[in-house]
């Protein structure tokens, strides 16, 4: 997904952040009219990217990226605003998807669920309002799968049951939807209050940016990500309700996503819808190969038994039975792509298995693991000695931020991705540039 590079000045995240907001007027109490949004000017990928990269370890990768510190930035395909920019604005915002575009990101995803009048809604997940939202807090909260119920403390003031609460979008109508703010994921466990349950950000990410978060339809998502000239990376949710719903089957909700497009006027060649359910994807390929040549099958096999990304063997269906099917771009989380040999990081079997097949390669999501002094966790699993190799007793290799970037340039130059999902484009958006992918 070749881009050029651009020549001009260089602005501070600030003042990005400061002027993403110039489009939006607001009334006395806080609701906002929506007005035509302007595609960035310039890409603004701020401070970020500078602290990763003085933070990596002494070396030729280190040395080539300080040699872009003074360049300008173009968008990039290679860079995808997961959920937006969520590493510190409310997912599947507007303000979210405007920061993602500031940084670069030359696609932007919109999650897709629906709610109970059947109508197409940017989510994460059906089922994650209260969370992601303030329902809780409002009297909507009364119509929630679980309404909030507050933690439970022993005699003693150990907590016995923490606060809970299930709404998803299939509990409300589109309109009722729409007088939500969202807010960033998380909730408090110790919470006695729908008030107090609304906390829990982690320490790594932030509130400054959840003042307002103004949700957003699928439609609405398609005509803001047209008005930045950014693609659209549309992933359709599985449903945490039975299907059909109400006369709504499985292949009417992934017909209905693609069709939002058509009558949208978007070109196919924008559109990368996605799923985890490899026969959305295939239905894509069939009924509208137009959208289906871009279409993504989204690889959460990892957790069946017997799956193993040392294995080709154990990749059922294979990944010659996917790419049979018609799908072309396979994307599966970064672990499952990496390996380790004597302590330098490689292309998984998994990944050449992948390529062999001839599919291309989408991957997720970076910088969603907080700071990696630890090794980062769960995303960094086949490189930081979590989840090694049957024998194997090689130390894991992610100690400091930085190492973001070692495993970045492993998974562009190496196991040749042709783009990465982040919470935080702006890193990505520096990498491709400075690389020119």
């Amino acid at each position: 997904m070749p881009y050029a590079l651009r020549t001009s000045a260089l602005a501070t995240v600030l003042v990005a952040l400061l002027t993403m907001t110039t489009a939006c007027s607001h009334s006395a109490n806080g609701d906002q009219s929506i007005k035509e949004v302007q595609p960035p000017g310039q890409v603004q990928v701020g401070v970020r990217p500078y602290f990763l990269v003085d933070d990596m370890d002494e070396g030729a990768l280190k040395q080539t990226l300080q040699s872009c510190s003074e360049n300008t930035f173009a968008k990039s395909d290679f860079s995808i605003g997961h959920r937006g920019a969520p590493l510190q604005f409310p997912e599947h915002t507007r303000e979210s998807y405007i920061a993602a575009a500031r940084m670069g990101a030359g696609i932007v995803e919109c999650d897709v669920t629906f709610t109970r009048d059947k109508e197409l809604v940017c989510r994460h997940s059906q089922c994650d309002l209260h969370t992601t939202t303030n329902i809780v807090a409002t009297e909507l909260g009364q119509q929630c799968r679980q309404p909030f119920a507050p933690a439970v403390y022993n005699a003693d003031g150990t907590l016995a049951s923490p606060a809970s609460a299930q709404c998803c979008t299939s509990d409300i109508t589109l309109a009722q939807f729409k007088t939500l703010k969202g807010k960033m994921d998380a909730s408090d466990p110790a919470a006695t209050t729908p008030e107090q349950y609304l906390g829990g950000t982690a320490n790594w990410r932030t509130d400054l940016y959840a003042s307002r978060g103004t949700l957003m339809t699928h439609r609405e998502s398609i005509a803001l990500f047209n008005s930045l000239n950014v693609k659209m990376a549309p992933e359709l949710k599985a449903p945490g309700v039975p299907m059909p719903f109400e006369g709504m089957t499985q292949q009417d909700y992934a017909r209905k996503l693609i069709r939002e497009y058509e009558e949208a006027g978007i070109a196919p060649e924008n559109v990368f819808p996605q799923s985890f359910i490899l026969s959305d994807v295939v239905l894509w390929v069939q009924e509208t190969p137009e959208f289906g040549q871009q279409a993504v099958f989204l690889d959460g096999r990892f957790p069946s038994p017997g799956f193993d990304i040392r294995d080709p063997a154990s990749l059922q269906p294979s990944m010659q039975d996917i790419a049979g099917q018609g799908v072309q771009i396979l994307a599966p989380p970064f672990w499952m792509l990496l390996d380790l040999d004597n302590g330098t990081i490689v292309p998984s079997a998994y990944a050449r298995a992948a390529r062999d097949a001839g599919l291309d390669i989408i991957t997720w999501t970076l910088e969603r693991s907080g700071p990696l002094a630890s090794g980062g966790g769960y995303d960094y699993q086949t490189v930081n000695g979590i989840n090694q190799a049957v024998g194997s007793t090689e130390p894991g290799v992610i100690n400091n931020d930085g190492d973001m970037l070692t495993v970045l340039d492993v998974l562009a130059r190496e196991v040749g991705v042709i783009a990465i999902f982040s919470d935080w484009p702006g890193t990505v958006t520096y990498y491709a540039n400075c690389m020119k992918l």
